[in-house]
């Protein structure tokens, strides 16, 4: 069984106490019993002495009859177990105890050892070494004190005695008394000292339990809590502060160590979070310029079959146009078949409209560049269609930037790229709704950018990607789709680039990003994810 701290604190601290308690009862009984024992051993001397004083006239007269008389009164007192008389001899001529009475008792018996050395008489001794102790036939303990009786100057003088001058103990006088009351002093010292040594151990337990369970078990166990809520990775708890000691001192230190892991967790989940937004940034990064490089190789690779095939069906088309506009010339032509041959006609010069877009996409001749201002560039865009009928309900915003430097391009084709542009947000709006244009600086790259944002229809996320394709057209019986193509080319020769974001009802952003004079001559701009036209970051679609 597990014991938490308190129990153990008390009951060490209850052995402890016990045993030192033990320690302190054990020598103050012994004390006490010496004490008792000293003071009866001065009451039986006091007794002994009494017997000696009240009788010695007796003795001097030897009255042996009141002199015995007094002894058994002497002895009947319940302080006084037995009184005897031995004289020098060793013979018992007096005992209150009648069998005793005549008995000699040899020099070895413990009541004559007291004055009996191992080789002298002993004339004086004190009371503790005239006393003994021994138990009774009945199992009591008694104390027994002789004093000796002396041949004084009042005795071998008096005219009736007969012991020579010479004689120095004349008897001994025996007095044994009961310890009886010493015996239940100690009892009750005894039992004092149990009650009292559980009273204080039940009590020390108690406080020591309270004061522990207050001062050290009650932060221990919040300490212990604190920790397990740590291993569980839970760091918003705090440990309570406690008073101004060493667990105040250790609580302190969890709460700054919580504190620090739960800044520590909150940096690597933050770095975490950027790391993961930097991967999506490179990886969308990475994927447009997959798609720039594979729209390149396809382009070049496309540029080169469309200039061979142009070229072999220009000349049987100019033939075919030739020979048609003869027959439609001619009048001898029937009425009936005028018809058909300008069908013919008319088919023709489409198809000589979309050989002439092949080649221009397949030439992708190099621009001749110079110092032009992309606001003026948008503005001759803007004249050449705000005036059709296709933009009549449009609104048209400029937001053009100031300080925007001039660019090294070249006007014509910068122009044909705007156009084409507006164009197609005129077809996306339908022929109403808002155009906003705007240019500007991307400090961060050292490039100038004009964005063209329209609101309307949108395109959908899967034709996004096909949009810079030849031939990929979302206008039903309009364009070639060579739009967008020959504008990719275009700005890719100018080291650009064009980046397009769109949402299905909301509109569509196109941003051409050009480099600034100083990085004209540097590779192609790296592609950059730009916000839908629905998102505060990019210019409203009012």
């Amino acid at each position: 069984m597990r014991l938490n701290l308190i129990s153990k604190l008390a009951i060490a601290t209850s052995l402890v106490l016990l045993s030192t308690m033990a320690l302190f009862a054990y020598l103050n009984f012994r004390s006490l019993q010496g004490l008792l024992l000293q003071e009866a051993i001065s009451e039986a001397d006091r007794i002994s002495e009494t017997i000696l004083r009240t009788t010695h006239n007796q003795m001097l007269r030897d009255d042996r009859p009141m002199f015995y008389k007094t002894l058994e009164e002497m002895g009947s007192q319940q302080e006084v177990e037995r009184i005897r008389l031995i004289n020098k001899t060793g013979r018992i001529i007096f005992s209150t105890k009648d069998a005793e009475t005549g008995f000699l008792l040899k020099k070895n018996t413990e009541v004559c050892a007291v004055c009996h050395g191992t080789t002298q008489l002993l004339l004086t001794a004190s009371s503790k070494h005239r006393s003994r102790r021994f138990f009774s036939e009945s199992g009591g303990e008694l104390l027994g004190i002789t004093s000796a009786i002396y041949n004084e100057e009042s005795c071998y003088t008096a005219s009736c005695h007969f012991h020579p001058e010479n004689f120095k103990v004349l008897g001994v006088l025996d007095v044994v008394v009961p310890l009886d009351r010493m015996h239940s002093v100690l009892d009750a010292f005894r039992n004092r000292s149990i009650a009292l040594t559980v009273l204080v151990l039940t009590l020390t337990a108690l406080c020591i339990t309270l004061f522990t369970q207050k001062l050290v078990n009650r932060p221990v166990r919040e300490l212990l809590e604190h920790t397990q809520m740590l291993s569980r990775g839970e760091l918003d708890g705090l440990v309570e502060g406690f008073a101004n000691d060493e667990l105040g001192e250790l609580a302190d230190s969890f709460n700054a160590m919580t504190l620090n892991l739960k800044r520590a967790r909150q940096d690597l989940e933050g770095w975490g979070r950027d790391l993961e937004e930097m991967v999506q940034q490179r990886t969308y990064e990475v994927t447009q310029m997959q798609a720039q490089l594979i729209r390149s190789e396809k382009l070049a690779s496309l540029g080169e079959l469309v200039a061979g095939i142009a070229h072999e069906i220009n000349n049987p088309l100019t033939g075919i146009l030739v020979f048609a506009s003869l027959i439609q010339s001619n009048k001898k032509l029937d009425e009936t078949l005028r018809n058909d041959i300008e069908t013919v006609i008319r088919e023709t010069k489409r198809c000589a409209g979309i050989v002439k877009g092949l080649l221009e996409f397949a030439r992708c001749s190099p621009p001749q560049k110079e110092l032009h201002s992309l606001s003026d560039i948008s503005e001759a865009a803007l004249t050449l269609i705000q005036h059709q009928i296709l933009f009549q309900d449009v609104s048209i915003i400029r937001e053009y930037a100031s300080d925007l430097p001039k660019l090294l391009i070249d006007a014509n084709q910068i122009e044909q790229v705007l156009v084409n542009m507006f164009v197609n947000a005129g077809h996306a709006m339908l022929g109403e709704g808002v155009l906003h244009i705007a240019t500007g600086m991307e400090s961060d790259e050292g490039a100038a950018f004009i964005r063209i944002v329209d609101n309307g229809c949108g395109i959908s996320e899967q034709n996004l990607t096909k949009i810079f394709d030849p031939f990929f057209s979302t206008k039903a019986n309009k364009g070639t789709g060579l739009g967008l193509s020959v504008s990719y080319g275009i700005v890719q020769e100018h080291g650009g680039r064009i980046d397009v974001t769109s949402e299905i009802g909301v509109g569509t952003a196109f941003t051409v990003t050009l480099p600034l004079p100083d990085r004209a001559s540097v590779t192609p701009l790296a592609p950059t994810p730009l916000s839908p036209p629905g998102d505060p970051s990019s210019l409203p679609c009012a």
